[in-house]
């Protein structure tokens, strides 16, 4: 493996009752990069994010992050080395301030993650961290607000705090944009080139335009394997993705 690139995977593939959702999947990702992968519906993104982050163990092929092989690490294993994942779904604590959500996150630095029954007082140190985070990512208004009464952009900036809580290397991002207006699409394309000034990104997109902003190279998945790859002006003037995504020849 090349030493600038902090994860490789290599014949990554996925069988589920005979169907193969991932078709030998080889894939490079550059340190330092925003690195996309895209595809229509079905083309078996989610699945590679979940191979990485082991929701799934591949059925074959292998995978090195870091320079080492998490081909059978576990889950925990893949966080405490770097590999950090925000999803799909909004996935914070409704009825827990934005501070809080931070904090929650945080908690693993003083060695008592997962001890809700702590004293708050405990995990006061935080809050000049969580503080900080919230402003890196335009929330220190909202930081005594509780999540369930915050716009559906904000909770996703949210979410990003809480992954960047986690000290990533790489963040895997999934479609960290769906569902949002252009105003907060916006917001949360500057973010994300924001946060990836020091660390990798990879992340599922459909929006194509914020793909163009932000990324370094794309990975164009279909029916489960490699279309193509290469800058957004290589893939999108390949009439393969064209026809891909449109379902014709373009």
């Amino acid at each position: 493996m090349s030493d600038n690139h902090i994860l490789v995977t290599d014949g990554l593939s996925k069988d589920f009752l005979g169907f193969t959702a991932v078709d030998n999947v080889t894939l490079k990702v550059k340190t330092g990069d925003i690195h996309a992968l895209i595809g229509p519906n079905g083309a078996g993104k989610t699945t590679v994010f979940n191979l990485l982050t082991k929701v799934h163990q591949p059925t074959r092929g292998s995978m090195t992050y870091d320079g080492r092989d998490i081909t059978r690490a576990k889950p925990a294993q893949i966080a405490r080395m770097g590999m950090v994942r925000s999803f799909q779904i909004s996935a914070v604590f409704p009825h827990m301030t934005a501070l809080e959500n931070v904090r929650v996150s945080l908690q693993r630095e003083l060695g008592t993650s997962f001890h809700f029954w702590r004293s708050e007082k405990s995990l006061k140190v935080l809050d000049e961290r969580a503080m900080e985070l919230l402003t890196m990512v335009g929330l220190e208004r909202y930081a005594g607000t509780e999540v369930h009464e915050m716009a559906y952009g904000r909770k996703r900036a949210l979410e990003i705090a809480t992954t960047l809580a986690q000290d990533p290397k790489l963040m895997l991002l999934d479609e960290p944009t769906q569902g949002m207006g252009r105003e907060d699409v916006q917001r949360i394309t500057e973010l994300i080139r924001e946060v990836a000034k020091s660390r990798t990104v990879l992340m599922v997109e459909h929006n194509l335009g914020v793909v163009s902003a932000l990324c370094d190279r794309i990975t164009v998945l279909q029916r489960g394997a490699i279309l193509t790859e290469g800058t957004y002006e290589e893939v999108s003037s390949d009439p393969r993705v064209k026809e891909a995504y449109m379902g014709r020849a373009a």
